[in-house]
């Protein structure tokens, strides 16, 4: 039977360390001592499509390994994914880490749910993780967020920041977690004014043919929204997002980010006075509490939630303009208030 757990949050501000932390590049490791044993081998994570640099997900992911190295004082690595790979690809690179001695072994993304069955299985004396997927093992976490939850709390900010009556969502492929975005955005944009009109879009159907990946894909569809009218898009994109960030400074009309707090990233300094707020998802957290449970010597296995209620999702104040807007922090304060005590049930699609 899956064990189900609720969390409390044991990382307060991971999520800001991806400001520090991000950098571009391939694989990278501070294992350079061969001599070491497998025992001084920590935390090691396989990131998603779009890879360390996307100011977002995969950034995140960095953060929370930053922070159990500085913190453990142990060797970590992290490891890039490669264009166009297979399932068998990332089974291999899970399978590397585990063998060189890492524990835990995080993957990043959905996307690594086949291989982590497959490799977890052959390792069960290695702790692994997998963020936003569930997979069944006495050895596996599963990290999964209530997605739908900080974006209903981005709908109630679009409602209220709107002048025009009509914003927009971008996603950056259709599948079933995106559309977690789009159901708590949509909720809750209509809980708040039900005469705002939401425009959706997906990028791609796959994530191979580039949804996350792609800023050109993103910039061309919040083109294409700002022209029917949307004067705020929410982008739940991954790298494809800074695209759609990018058009709505040019057009001068909102953004709202996703995952990080986008208003912070220094890559995205030119058009920070656009980002209203941002959806959070403190991925960089749960990878942290993973670690640390391992370090404990009580590695968390099972389901672990991450929710509005343990603030492992919700929404960024760091731009004061968003302040500026009649209403709106008011409006977010009570959303959350309900959405915590229960009164509010947010659908997931």
């Amino acid at each position: 039977m899956r064990r189900i757990s609720r969390l409390t949050r044991v990382a307060v501000g991971v999520a800001s360390l991806a400001l520090a932390a991000t950098a571009c590049g391939g694989t990278s490791s501070d294992n350079n001592d061969s001599g070491g044993s497998k025992e001084d081998l920590g935390l090691a994570i396989a990131y998603d499509i779009g890879g360390k640099g996307d100011q977002s997900f995969n950034d995140a992911a960095f953060a929370g390994l930053t922070k159990a190295k500085d913190e453990f004082g142990y060797k970590t690595a992290d490891v890039e994914p490669t264009e166009g790979e297979t399932d068998a690809d990332k089974e291999q690179r899970l399978s590397s880490l585990a063998k060189q001695g890492y524990n835990p072994v995080i993957g990043v993304g959905f996307a690594y749910g086949p291989a982590m069955e497959a490799v977890a299985a052959k390792y069960p004396d290695t702790t692994f993780g997998i963020v936003d997927s569930v997979v069944e093992g006495e050895n596996v976490a599963s990290l999964v967020f209530a997605e739908e939850q900080a974006s209903y709390l981005a709908g109630v900010a679009a409602a209220k920041a709107t002048e025009t009556k009509v914003v927009g969502f971008v996603g950056g492929v259709d599948i079933p977690l995106i559309h977690k975005f789009q159901a708590g955005y949509e909720q809750g944009v209509k809980a708040t004014d039900p005469e705002v009109r939401v425009i959706p879009q997906y990028l791609t159907q796959t994530a191979e043919e580039g949804g996350f990946s792609s800023p050109d894909k993103g910039k061309a569809a919040a083109e294409g929204q700002i022209e029917k009218k949307a004067d705020v898009i929410y982008q739940a994109a991954g790298l494809s997002g800074q695209g759609v960030i990018e058009a709505a400074a040019k057009a001068k009309v909102w953004a709202i980010g996703v995952d990080s707090d986008q208003y912070k990233q220094e890559a995205l300094g030119a058009y920070k006075d656009y980002i209203l707020t941002s959806a959070l998802k403190d991925v960089g957290g749960a990878v942290y509490a993973l670690a640390k449970s391992v370090q404990d010597g009580k590695p968390l296995t099972g389901t672990q939630v991450f929710d509005l209620e343990v603030n492992g999702v919700g929404l960024s104040d760091a731009n004061p303009k968003m302040a500026e807007v009649a209403g709106l922090t008011d409006a977010v304060a009570q959303a959350k208030e309900g959405i915590v005590d229960g009164s509010i049930e947010v659908k997931t699609e």
